[in-house]
């Protein structure tokens, strides 16, 4: 069944200023407050949809970990009756039920739901799927290093495939990153991150204006990453940082293929100079499968053409630097496909 686009009234109306929150409808919010954070420093935000018994467990995980970090988790429309059962078994943690599914704008909602209970809110938010969890002692590791480096946006963990704790192939990509950074990084410098097993800065994260509601699941991360690039952030790969993933069955992956294929254009025409975006839009035109779904996402990002063309700024060359510091690796990447 096809998914509304998250464009909702009171969640985040269109037009919503860089740096603005998102805030959810008060009365979407059960209970008043979680539970208080034995770091204070952190949080945590779980985004879910129909996957009940998944993010039942990833909470348990977050309950049980020795940072007890504070927890908000955003029910993205599902009609499984996942709401009623965080609310159920988990009342320790903060519920925002949202009517619909808002893609990865959910994190956005539960950044902001954070803000309105906690004070003071917490300056990191470690962001958390609802089939992945941080392993013991991650998360205050990534505290510790992101309070001692504040030029520093964001930490990105590596990521432990369940069952069996292999090493997820994105992990060499990370590692082995071409990307240049400065010498004070604690880790590779990165050009994006994964949003899913990244920790991030509150402030930096609200300076460039979160997640775009426009891109909605799929790559999502690469806008919000080159906008903190040219704000003067800093990103990187900590690999003493460990986040489990055990891939859920529930998953829309024609769905995740085909805006996956939209917002890989949309991101490269609104920020890279044309010669880049020409060559990363002739790759991904060459190299995705020749179906309907990949059809549908150039489609749709053809139709998005004018919003791309209004809102099109392009990179300053110490950012965009990054992103053409990446081709070469994307080329060759096994972990990064649309299969």
């Amino acid at each position: 069944m096809p998914v509304a686009e998250p464009t909702g009234p009171g969640w985040c109306p269109s037009g919503v200023p860089v740096g603005s929150p998102v805030v959810p409808p008060a009365s979407a919010a059960a209970p008043s407050s979680p539970r208080p954070s034995a770091d204070p420093r952190l949080a945590v935000v779980v985004i879910t949809h129909r996957r009940r018994a998944e993010v039942l467990s990833a909470l348990e995980r977050l309950r049980d970990l020795p940072e007890r970090p504070a927890v908000a988790v955003v029910d993205n429309g599902s009609d499984d009756g996942t709401a009623e059962a965080v609310a159920a078994e988990h009342p320790w943690a903060l519920l925002v039920a949202s009517p619909e599914n808002l893609g990865a704008l959910g994190r956005d909602v539960g950044v902001a739901a954070l803000e309105r209970a906690l004070d003071p809110p917490p300056e990191l938010i470690a962001f958390c799927d609802d089939d992945t969890w941080w392993e013991p002692g991650s998360l205050a590791r990534a505290a510790d290093v992101l309070e001692a480096h504040p030029a520093l946006a964001c930490v990105t963990a590596q990521i432990l495939v369940e069952p069996g704790g292999r090493q997820d192939a994105i992990n060499v990509e990370l590692r082995e990153s071409p990307v240049q950074g400065p010498s004070w990084l604690p880790g590779p410098a990165l050009g994006s991150f994964l949003a899913g097993a990244s920790v991030v800065r509150r402030s930096a994260f609200r300076e460039v204006g979160g997640f775009s509601r426009r891109l909605w699941l799929g790559g999502e991360e690469e806008l919000m990453a080159s906008d903190l690039a040219a704000a003067g952030w800093e990103l990187c790969h900590l690999p003493e940082l460990v986040l489990h993933h055990q891939p859920s069955p529930a998953r829309e992956r024609l769905r995740r293929r085909r805006d996956g294929v939209r917002n890989t254009l949309w991101f490269t025409w609104l920020r890279r100079p044309v010669p880049a975006a020409a060559r990363r839009t002739a790759h991904l035109l060459s190299s995705i499968p020749r179906d309907r779904t990949s059809a549908a996402g150039v489609a749709l990002a053809i139709a998005g053409l004018p919003w791309v063309v209004r809102e099109r700024r392009r990179l300053p060359a110490y950012a965009e630097a990054r992103f053409a510091a990446l081709e070469e690796s994307q080329r060759r990447s096994t972990a990064r496909h649309y299969g």
